[in-house]
């Protein structure tokens, strides 16, 4: 609570306050970095001593509602993003497209608030989002009345995924208190979802109860219809939450998973995808214009995103060699193709298990997700299956998206969270994200660019080395 309000405080000293945006730097009050970082800390710190769980869920959900309160007293806290959304939503509301035109060139009244890099770029978000900026725009009749509005769904979405905590956790056997604890106190939730008002708390607040009406209703098509609407809704705000569908589809198969009954439930659980997509698109009249602003989402080029970083090297690699390769475009591009085989390769697993539900499956003592391996696959492994596939594939997308900011690290916090058994491998890069970034949105790996690379570069090819000698140890364990 201390540390919250430390936070809080930092926020109305240097914080992302509506006015123009001032030049990257840490600050010209070094009491507003220490106040920030000593808050984080704080938070952090108690986060992490009950990432096992907290004494109950009823003492999860007060704790962590006590902790967001200063916090919904602060103005935006570690991003301007919240003043791109206003623009974009006002560019809307004023017929211009805005997965054509920048919000600078639009014309936006508010875009000295704006972060320089983005103001000349499209909106990379869904028809359903861009929607919701239109109204936030309208109702809030200003700049502050705006940023009201959009940490008001901010809110909700995390209100929302909130409640649908404690079913997604019983149907995957977790500890509700637990996984209440770890989503909610998070403070990357309190930081950047709640203070921060970002839009990705509106797509867990769709994404989560999609998948909850999954796995209570499997099979039955009103409620896969239902789930998938839910499901396409949490695309058009987000385009990330697509790797979470083949998932999805798996988790609406009740009993035994065969081809005809991933084909005839997933058909359902399609249908309601493509509609809401279908429809979005249409009641926005911007068509699929929003895919073509995914390409621009990567112009910040940062540390953080180990393919980046992992062609910083090799840039510099090259410089020592008189030579300018220009690999960064190169790896995050092998990232991406990378990313579809880990998806894929997820995917198939999970379906596989699921397929020989009376069959021990002998391997190691446990999967990456920290779920046991050589044991029945029975109806309650089904859902935490299908959950934990779909964390782990939006943890490899945060791994291997061509960008990383500290937010994109609560897509698989949430689902890791009921679903994993082991805490700690997805906590920890969790805790050292919440120190990455400052109060008025300076990301601190702009001050730390070259041994910053050096270091995630490092920790990708141990960890690469590590994956590597750990399937061969399974290979080599698998009965001929």
């Amino acid at each position: 609570m201390v540390g919250a309000v430390l936070l809080t405080v930092a926020g109305w000293l240097g914080g992302a306050l509506p006015r123009a945006t001032p030049a990257p730097g840490l600050g010209d009050e070094p009491w507003t970095v220490a106040l920030w970082l000593a808050g984080t800390a704080l938070m952090v710190g108690a986060w992490w001593v009950l990432r096992r769980g907290a004494p109950s869920t009823r003492w999860a959900y007060r704790t962590a509602g006590l902790w967001a309160l200063p916090l919904l007293a602060a103005p935006p806290l570690g991003s301007r993003d919240v003043y791109s959304y206003a623009c974009q939503g006002w560019a809307y509301a004023h017929d211009v497209d805005p997965y054509a035109t920048g919000v600078a060139e639009a014309g936006c009244p508010w875009v000295d608030a704006v972060a320089p890099i983005w103001r000349d770029t499209p909106a990379p978000y869904g028809p359903v989002f861009v929607l919701l900026a239109a109204l936030a725009v309208t109702l809030g009749g200003g700049l502050v009345g705006a940023v009201v509005a959009f940490r008001s769904l901010a809110v909700a979405g995390v209100l929302v995924a909130a409640v649908c905590l404690p079913g997604l956790a019983r149907a995957a056997g977790v500890p509700t208190r637990r996984a209440a604890w770890l989503v909610l106190a998070s403070p990357l939730v309190g930081v950047h979802l709640v203070a921060g008002a970002h839009n990705d708390a509106v797509m867990l607040g769709l994404l989560l109860p999609g998948l909850l009406v999954l796995v209570r209703r499997p099979g039955r098509p009103g409620p896969l219809l239902l789930a998938g609407a839910l499901l396409g809704l949490a695309v058009t705000v987000k385009a990330t939450a697509v790797v979470v569908l083949p998932f999805a589809a798996l988790a609406a198969v009740p009993g035994r998973h065969t081809l005809r009954a991933l084909l005839r439930h997933g058909g359902w659980l399609a249908g309601g995808v493509l509609g809401a997509v279908a429809v979005t698109s249409l009641l926005s009249g911007l068509g699929l214009g929003w895919v073509g602003g995914l390409t621009r989402s990567g112009d910040s080029e940062q540390w953080t995103s180990p393919p980046t970083a992992v062609g910083f090297v090799v840039d510099y690699a090259g410089g020592l060699a008189g030579r300018e390769p220009g690999a960064v475009p190169v790896t995050r591009a092998a990232a991406l193709l990378l990313l579809a085989v880990a998806v894929a390769a997820l995917w198939w697993r999970t379906w596989s298990g699921l397929r020989r539900p009376d069959q021990r499956r002998p391997g190691p003592a446990r999967t990456p997700g920290g779920v046991r391996q050589g044991v029945t696959c029975t109806d309650a492994a089904r859902p935490r299956a299908a959950l934990l596939g779909a964390g782990l594939a939006l943890t490899a997308t945060v791994v291997l998206a061509p960008v990383f900011h500290p937010w994109y690290a609560t897509w698989p916090l949430a689902l890791l969270a009921v679903a994993a058994a082991r805490t700690t491998w997805f906590v920890a890069p969790c805790a050292a994200a919440a120190f990455l970034t400052l109060p008025d949105g300076t990301n601190l790996a702009r001050f730390s660019k070259a041994p910053g690379a050096l270091a995630m570069t490092a920790l990708t090819l141990g960890l690469t080395v590590w994956g590597v000698l750990r399937l061969r140890r399974t290979g080599a364990a698998r009965p001929d």
